[in-house]
């Protein structure tokens, strides 16, 4: 009888970049909507914000790292289309799943 021994890497599967901010609820909606109609994996991180904070609406939009060039071209049009304003962060997300 032989006897296997199994042995678990420790792995992280981090593999999502934030796209972009947004303040604007409108224009995340439109994001949302054409994200969704293009098939792509989104979520929506909220930051903490203090109670001091201008910005309360802001919230950030992450794709899977393999769309991202995708769901850029998607959000340009957008604001271009609408003239909403966002600003592209294009960086690894800082969540740690494991």
């Amino acid at each position: 009888m032989r006897i296997m021994n199994t042995m678990y890497i420790p792995s992280t599967v981090n593999n999502e970049v934030e796209l972009c901010e947004v303040s604007n609820q409108d224009c995340k909606t439109l994001i949302e909507r054409a994200l969704l109609q293009n098939r792509i994996s989104y979520y929506i991180r909220w930051p903490k914000t203090s109670w001091l904070s201008r910005r309360k609406n802001l919230c950030i939009i992450c794709v899977n790292e393999n769309v991202t060039g995708e769901a850029e071209d998607i959000v340009r049009t957008i604001c271009d289309e609408s003239g909403y304003q966002v600003r592209f962060l294009l960086r690894r997300s800082a969540n740690h799943y494991l």
